[in-house]
């Protein structure tokens, strides 16, 4: 199934969001083509794990997003190269970018320019703050909105707050943000319009119940570490081989907890007898349970409990979760034989949806620098020879 076939999506994000907005897109059967800087390319080309896939301009950090993209080089600081955008924004339904607020317009290729050339186009912009306020001009990367929009502030506890969260949170929450304004668009009985995503507003729109106990309820959120502060016996235990996540949040599943572990003592004790009880209580409530819970490990805990309708799951590291049956069979993974420019297979994610009973996915590799740009500028009327051209004259 591929909702999005026949779309044509320019992809000239770099990095992060935008790459993983068009990762989703692509899934989804769009056809996208990143659009490239002439020489350079895509950031993420020249990041990740291994030096050598950098230095080819194949870095992990872009294979991780952009397969089944096609790749065109361009100068968008070159006459010819920006009138080339614009021949591409004539056939195209949407164009994203991720510079900073007014970049394009300087360029001579921002919105308005380009909806006069296609007044179909969706326009989507996504950037650290937004097109305007105070903090527009910012530059910023995760780590910058992560501070900013307060997740940092509750993540860790009272010792170690505030701590970054583990992986690119509001990258790939605006990335995911702009994904969806960009699916809901191309639904619109009308076509055509500018997308705002700001990446500071999107970790925020899904900070809700934190946000509104404090706007609504009144409390500052602090950082609880691994404890749920809306129930106990709610959070991380140890056990005899790691720790494991226990979510007791019922009063059935209290009960059952408790009896399982053989600790009906604690059903007993007047300091556990209501959940609001339990949560004043909570830290001494952990220590008499992981006291029992040494016993066995997390994975054998795990399974008693979730037999007894509590839920409950070790806590895995990535290799055991991607090793694991449950992403293994399910799709999630897509393998591609020695792409160009790498030379041995790789092993990407895909995305987190079905469609009818199956993973979306894409036929072609991660691409290698404009290498697209025969079969996309030929398709606009190009000859080789004028390719050649524009290459040697540092257009694309």
């Amino acid at each position: 199934m591929t909702p999005l076939a026949g779309i044509r999506i320019l992809d000239l994000t770099n990095v992060l969001a935008g790459p993983f907005c068009c990762h989703q897109l692509v899934h989804l059967g769009a056809e996208v083509i990143k659009v490239e800087a002439a020489g350079r390319g895509d950031l993420a080309r020249n990041l990740g794990a291994d030096a050598e896939l950098n230095r080819r301009g194949m870095g992990v950090s872009f294979l991780a997003q952009n397969a089944g993209k096609k790749s065109v080089t361009v100068n968008l600081k070159h006459p010819e190269g920006r009138a080339l955008l614009r021949r591409l924004v004539q056939g195209a339904d949407v164009l994203v970018e991720n510079f900073r607020p007014g970049v394009m317009d300087r360029l001579g290729v921002g919105y308005e320019v380009l909806r006069a050339d296609n007044p179909r186009l969706i326009y989507c912009a996504i950037s650290g703050f937004g097109q305007d306020g105070p903090w527009r001009d910012r530059p910023a990367y995760d780590q910058i909105v992560q501070g900013a929009s307060g997740v940092m502030s509750i993540t860790g506890d009272a010792d170690s707050a505030p701590l970054r969260v583990g992986y690119p949170l509001a990258d790939t929450i605006g990335g995911l943000t702009a994904a969806m304004a960009i699916s809901a668009a191309l639904n619109a009985p009308e076509r055509g319009g500018q997308i705002d995503v700001s990446m500071l507003e999107a970790v925020v729109a899904t900070m809700g119940w934190v946000v509104s106990n404090y706007l609504i309820g009144g409390v500052v959120p602090g950082a609880n570490g691994n404890e749920n502060m809306t129930s106990a016996p709610s959070g991380t235990f140890e056990t005899a081989d790691g720790p494991i996540n226990i979510a007791a949040n019922k009063e059935e599943q209290w009960q059952a907890l408790a009896r399982h572990l053989g600790r009906d003592d604690l059903l007993a004790a007047p300091d556990f007898a209501t959940r609001e009880l339990r949560k004043a209580n909570r830290h001494r409530l952990r220590a008499a349970l992981e006291r029992s819970l040494a016993a066995k490990g997390a994975e054998a805990w795990a399974a008693e409990l979730n037999a007894i309708g509590v839920p409950a799951g070790a806590v895995l590291s990535v290799p055991q979760i991607l090793a694991a049956p449950q992403v293994a069979g399910r799709g999630l993974l897509a393998t591609f034989a020695a792409p160009d420019g790498v030379g041995r297979d790789i092993t990407v994610v895909r995305t987190g949806v079905k469609l009818d009973g199956r993973a979306p996915a894409v036929a072609a590799p991660p691409p290698m620098l404009g290498a697209d740009n025969g079969e996309v500028y030929g398709a606009l009327g190009l000859t080789p020879t004028e390719i050649a051209r524009l290459a040697a004259e540092g257009a694309i």
